[in-house]
C-alpha cells in the first residue's frame, strides 16, 4: 500500500515559483507540502538572474539584507557589442526600486535561501526525491497527487494542488489542459568559459553576421549562451567541435584562447526553446503557475521573474482563504480564475515582446550569411543618443508588466 498524507495545499515542483509560493503560504499559516523530484537544487544552466522586482519582494519580506549575503554579482547595465563597438541598451541604475541592479546568483543559491527561511514556519514541508507521476481526482475535482519517492509510492491528498513543475509539466499533462504553442524558431547552447585576468566586468551580448552570443559575468567564470536556429544543433555537431570553437572565437574574440576548455559536446548544453501558455491555467482543485502555465523564451531572462510574480499573485489571492479551515475546496474554485485573470495580461504582453524579438531580430541575424556585413539596429543607436531612454528596457526586463507586491499575511514563526 502507498504511504499517504493530507495537506491543505500540495505544490508539485521546487523551482522558483513553487518554493516562493510554499514560503508565502506557510508564512500565512497554510499547511503546504512541496514535492521536488531531485534530491537537491544543484542544476547548471538554469536561470540565474534575480531581477529588481524579485529583490523588491525580498525587501518587503524583510529578507533582502540576508539574501544579498549569498554569493552574487551585480549587473547595473546590459550592453551589446556590434562590430567591436559596445552599446548600452538597459540601465538598471535608473530604476526607482530598492535595488537598481540584477543580482547574478546561481539558482541553487536562490532556492536554498527560500528553503532555509521557509522551514522556519511549522506549516512548511519539503519532500525531495519525490516525483509527481499523476493526479488524484474525484467527482470532477483534483484532490491531490501520486508521487514516487525513495520510500515507495506516496499519495498526497490536498484541497488545492499547484502545478509548478516547469515547461514539461507532468501536472498539466495529467490534467489534460490545452497548451497553445506560440512558436520558438531558436534554440540556445549554454556553456561555461574560464575567467581570466583583465576580463571586462559587465554582462552583455555580442552580435556578428549569423551569430548572437550572450556573456554573463559570474565572478569566477563566464556563463555563455549561443543562439542557433531551431534544430540547428545537428549541423553544428556535424561540422565538429574545432569548427564550433572557431565560431565562438569569431563572435567573441575575448575567448579565442580558452574556447578549447570546451573539450566535448557534454560541456555544451542544449536548451530547446519553447514559448507556450495554457488556455486555462486551472480546473477545480488545481492551478498551474510559472513555466507550467506559460513557458517563456530566454529573451530578456525574464522567465524567473514571471514565475515569482505568479507565486506572489497566487498567495495574495488565495492565502487567507486557504488559512481558513471553513473554506472548502469548492469555495476556492472562483479564486483560481482570479489568479489567471491577474497574471494573463503580463504573460501575454511579455511573450508577445519575446516572439517579436525572436522573429524580427534573432532569426534574421542567426540565418544571415557570415560574409554579409551587419549594421547596428536602430533601437541601439536611439538608446545611445538618448541615454535616459535606457530606463525603458531596464524596466521591461527588471520590473516587467504589472509587478506584484507582498499582500499575504504573516503569522508568527
Amino acid at each position: 500500500m502507498p504511504n499517504e498524507l493530507h495537506t491543505r495545499c500540495c505544490i508539485a515542483g521546487g523551482g522558483p515559483a513553487g518554493m516562493m509560493l510554499g514560503l508565502l503560504l506557510a508564512r500565512a499559516g497554510v499547511d503546504v507540502v512541496v514535492l521536488e523530484k531531485h534530491g537537491d537544487f544543484l542544476r547548471d544552466f538554469r536561470g540565474d538572474t534575480v531581477h529588481p522586482s524579485t529583490l523588491q519582494i525580498m525587501h518587503e519580506l524583510g529578507l533582502l539584507q540576508t539574501f544579498l549575503q549569498r554569493p552574487h554579482d551585480k549587473a547595473y547595465q546590459l550592453s551589446v557589442t556590434v562590430a567591436g563597438q559596445a552599446w548600452t541598451i538597459a540601465d538598471f541604475s535608473r530604476l526607482r526600486t530598492q535595488c537598481n541592479f540584477i543580482a547574478m546568483m546561481p539558482q541553487w543559491e536562490f532556492l536554498d535561501f527560500l528553503r532555509d527561511h521557509a522551514v522556519g514556519y511549522p506549516h512548511f514541508h519539503l519532500l525531495q526525491n519525490a516525483e509527481v507521476t499523476t493526479l488524484l481526482e474525484q467527482d470532477g475535482y483534483v484532490t491531490g497527487v501520486r508521487a514516487e519517492t525513495a520510500d515507495g509510492p506516496l499519495l498526497v491528498n490536498a484541497d488545492l494542488t499547484i502545478g509548478a513543475d516547469g515547461r514539461h509539466s507532468t501536472v498539466r499533462k495529467a490534467a489534460g489542459l490545452t497548451v497553445r504553442d506560440l512558436g520558438a524558431p531558436i534554440d540556445v547552447l549554454w556553456m561555461r568559459l574560464p575567467m581570466a585576468a583583465g576580463d571586462p566586468s559587465g554582462t552583455g551580448a555580442r552580435l556578428g553576421a549569423g551569430q548572437f552570443f550572450v556573456m554573463l559575468h559570474r565572478g569566477s567564470y563566464w556563463q555563455c549562451a549561443y543562439v542557433i536556429p531551431k534544430g540547428g544543433i545537428a549541423a553544428i555537431r556535424a561540422r565538429g567541435l574545432a569548427a564550433f570553437h572557431a565560431e565562438l572565437a569569431t563572435v567573441a574574440p575575448l575567448f579565442a584562447d580558452r574556447v578549447s576548455s570546451l573539450q566535448s559536446w557534454d560541456d555544451i548544453k542544449l536548451l530547446s526553446v519553447t514559448v507556450d501558455r495554457l488556455e486555462h491555467w486551472w480546473k477545480p482543485g488545481l492551478l498551474c503557475i510559472g513555466d507550467a502555465a506559460h513557458a517563456m523564451s530566454p529573451v530578456g531572462g525574464v522567465g524567473i521573474n514571471l514565475a515569482i510574480q505568479d507565486a506572489l499573485a497566487t498567495a495574495n489571492i488565495l492565502a487567507q482563504s486557504l488559512a481558513d479551515p471553513a473554506v472548502t475546496a469548492q469555495d476556492l474554485t472562483p479564486l483560481l480564475a482570479q489568479v489567471q485573470k491577474r497574471r494573463l495580461f503580463p504573460t501575454r504582453v511579455t511573450q508577445a515582446m519575446q516572439v517579436t524579438i525572436q522573429n524580427r531580430l534573432l532569426i534574421p541575424l542567426v540565418k544571415r550569411k557570415r560574409n554579409q556585413a551587419i549594421t547596428t539596429p536602430w533601437p541601439m543607436r536611439l538608446l545611445h543618443r538618448w541615454p535616459a531612454l535606457r530606463v525603458l528596457p531596464a524596466y521591461a526586463v527588471g520590473i516587467g508588466v504589472r509587478p506584484e507586491h507582498v499582500r499575504s499575511p504573516e503569522l508568527a514563526r
